[in-house]
């Protein structure tokens, strides 16, 4: 077993009957989904909301049944990977380019779980570029914006030889912050720049992190 799947299949016990489910994305999440898928095979009877195609995809195939945001009030726990996180459990999300679902999922759940392999433990965020999501329209404009107020290395991301489009048609732009001294502050400014969505940091939203490591074992780190 190796650290990813350790972490996702630990947050996976959280899981109880009659939740309704924020499924994560990407290379952790996908664990945590496969364990639920097993946790249903042999009788467990939940709702899930995925915050992905890709994720939609994996639910569908492990048969976990999904529901429409509309049908649901709040979310009993919602299990997602971060791409760093730090003492305070602040995070950096996106690298998978799903943080705008991933956040309003985050959001709407009584308990946001992370899981990560070990070497996603940060003193400081930073080191892993900050996913920015911006609107198409002129975003040559907010790019500019962007670059001039921070004066650091901004690239929009590619999918090969085109600009990268998120799942909401959107596009994403990826930040060199390097040392993130207030995520906090950072996020409140970012979130109020017209042109940009949404952002990769995540403060003050998860409860528990679950680290997993190479040779299996996990820590549950909590508020």
């Amino acid at each position: 077993m190796n650290a990813k799947q350790a972490a996702g299949y630990r947050a996976a016990q959280l899981i109880k009957e009659g939740m309704t489910v924020g499924l994560g994305t990407g290379s952790t999440a996908f664990y945590a989904i496969e364990k639920i898928g097993e946790m249903v095979a042999n009788g467990l009877s939940i709702r899930a909301i995925a915050t992905s195609r890709a994720s939609e995809e994996l639910a569908e195939k492990y048969n976990i049944p999904l529901v429409a945001a509309a049908d649901v009030d709040r979310l009993d726990i919602a299990i997602d990977g971060a791409d760093e996180f730090d003492p305070e459990m602040a995070l950096i999300k996106g690298g998978g380019g799903a943080l705008l679902r991933e956040k309003l999922v985050a959001v709407q759940s009584d308990r946001f779980v992370v899981i990560a392999d070990s070497g996603k433990r940060v003193a400081h965020l930073g080191q892993f570029k900050l996913p920015i999501e911006i609107v198409p329209f002129c975003y040559e404009w907010t790019l500019r914006l962007l670059r001039s107020r921070y004066n650091v290395a901004i690239e929009m991301r590619m999918n090969g030889n085109e600009l990268y489009v998120t799942d909401n048609g959107n596009y994403i732009a990826d930040a060199a912050f390097g040392k993130i001294e207030s995520p906090g502050k950072l996020s409140d400014e970012l979130k109020a720049t017209t042109g940009v969505v949404e952002h990769g940091l995540f403060v003050d939203i998860a409860q528990m992190v679950i680290v997993g490591y190479d040779d299996g074992r996990t820590e549950v780190i909590e508020k």
